[in-house]
């Protein structure tokens, strides 16, 4: 069978207007979908959402990795690279972005590159407001050949060709861009992100498939012990939530971080099981993940593994997670902008 061409879709947006709209206004509808995550999630941060490019005083470097249930044939890999930095004179920062991650026997892959900027708005003494874009190109692809579809089993000997398959294409690229708003104070931080505003298109057989937009509300509070008032507090205890809907795909991290240094501990629950167990009385359990960082002055490092608790306890191997944030270029610390209060490790 001879593969097609790839194929390249751009879907325009009116830009500001729309993306305002979609952050502020009242049309929030429901989703469809999933997508890769991170259980460090603000070790991720850009991931999370673009107003956090330009999150330090200098430039920031961000790795992350995550190896999702091992055990399972084909596991869902995940990797992500990021570099920010915060122009003070413009009071704006500026990030780039790559990411892939890989899922199932079949290779299906998805890689990605994205511009990242954010405008920091010095409301009162207190209150710091980060609205942020995100544009990037996005390239999926999949290996057709390696699947096996019914018609091809056959017990008494090798597979047969299949006639269910259809013709596919090798890969295909699109645009699609983010938006995002982040309000902070000293210890209390809250945001808003909107991930796929252009519904791009990513449909591999010729039948569309548009990606719906997927909604992330993010907040926390940090209590602080020790340290004078600019610096860092020398132990702290943070409670952070993270909630994404996508249709009608909902689900809710939730955890609480200790850390006094150089040492952070953390536990995040995952799932809803109030709201989501109306299929068969099944609570929507996903995971526990427990964390632990070390930091220096410059260098963050965290590792995580998820506990499966769902009806795939004893299949999955649970979930590996390593970030990587190295701080450089730091200029002296400018005491009317205040640091972004949410741990990142």
């Amino acid at each position: 069978m001879k593969k097609p061409k790839n194929t390249y879709r751009f879907r325009l947006v009116p830009g500001i207007i729309v993306l305002a709209w979609l952050v502020f206004g009242p049309g929030i509808i429901p989703l469809k979908g999933q997508a890769p995550q991170f259980s460090q999630f603000y070790a991720a941060p850009m991931y999370l959402a673009p107003s956090f490019a330009g999150g330090t005083d200098g430039t920031r470097a961000v790795v992350n990795f995550r190896n999702q249930w091992p055990e399972i044939p084909g596991a869902f890999v995940t990797y992500a690279f990021s570099l920010d930095h915060y122009f003070h004179n413009y009071n704006s920062g500026l990030g780039i972005m790559v990411f892939r991650d890989q899922a199932g026997s079949g290779h299906l892959a998805t890689t990605n590159v994205g511009l990242l900027y954010s405008y920091t708005i010095q409301v009162d003494h207190n209150w710091t407001i980060k609205p942020g874009v995100h544009f990037l190109y996005s390239q999926r692809s999949v290996d057709f050949y390696r699947h096996v579809f019914g018609d091809q089993l056959n017990l008494d000997g090798p597979n047969n060709p299949s006639t269910m398959m259809p013709e596919p294409m090798d890969q295909v690229g699109y645009f699609d861009a983010s938006s995002s708003v982040l309000a902070y104070t000293g210890n209390l931080w809250a945001g808003l992100n909107v991930d796929h505003l252009f519904r791009p298109d990513q449909s591999m057989t010729y039948q569309e498939a548009r990606i719906p937009m997927k909604f992330s509300l993010f907040g926390g509070y940090r209590f602080t012990y020790g340290g004078r008032y600019f610096d860092e507090a020398s132990e702290s205890i943070s409670i952070a939530v993270l909630y994404k809907n996508q249709k009608k795909f909902n689900q809710l991290d939730a955890g609480v971080y200790w850390s006094k240094d150089p040492i952070s501990l953390g536990l995040l629950y995952r799932g809803i099981p109030v709201f989501n167990n109306h299929v068969h009385g099944i609570f929507n359990n996903d995971a526990i993940a427990a964390l632990i960082g070390l930091r220096t002055d410059n260098l963050r490092i965290g590792y995580s593994y998820d506990f499966t608790i769902s009806r795939l306890i004893s299949n999955t191997g649970g979930s590996h997670e390593v970030s990587l944030i190295y701080h450089f270029n730091q200029g002296p610390r400018d005491r009317t902008r205040r640091k972004i209060p949410c741990p990142d490790h």
